[in-house]
Parts: structure tokens; C-alpha cells; sequence
């Protein structure tokens, strides 16, 4: 079986813990008290995701996971 690399937006939540979502998979999002609970927890989001796509929408979803670019930080006044 091929590997597949996905993007990860990682975010701390109010209690301390960190949420993970996937951009190219809408919905497909997690959480984990620690960063590599939240990494194994992703791991695992990204497989039952891919689990229920169709044949057309996993090769659509692994298109959309190589055109994310990174993710880059704006300033503005407020």
C-alpha cells in the first residue's frame, strides 16, 4: 500500500490539550491531550476518512492534499 503525506493544522485548545485538522479533508478533524496522542489520533481520522471514499473522491482527496501549501501567519492592525 502507498503512503500518503497529509497536512495537519495543529492548534491548542482552552484546556491544554491540541486539535488537529485536516485541510484537504473537510471534516476531518481530532484532538488529544498531547501532541503525540493528537499525531496517532490524526493518523487514525485521516484512515477512516479516506475509509469512506468512493474511488473518484480518494484519488479528488489526494489531489487536494498535495496543492496545500503551507500554512502562513498575516499580521494586521485591529
Amino acid at each position: 500500500m502507498k503512503k500518503l503525506a497529509f497536512d495537519v493544522v495543529v492548534q491548542k485548545d482552552e484546556s491544554g490539550g491540541y486539535i488537529g485538522f485536516v485541510p484537504s479533508l473537510p471534516g476531518c478533524h481530532t484532538q488529544g491531550e498531547t501532541l503525540e496522542e493528537l499525531l496517532k489520533n490524526v493518523e487514525e481520522a485521516i484512515e477512516l476518512y479516506l475509509e469512506t471514499l468512493g474511488k473518484d473522491e480518494k484519488s479528488e482527496a489526494f489531489r487536494a492534499a498535495q496543492s496545500v501549501l503551507g500554512l502562513q501567519r498575516v499580521e494586521v492592525h485591529a
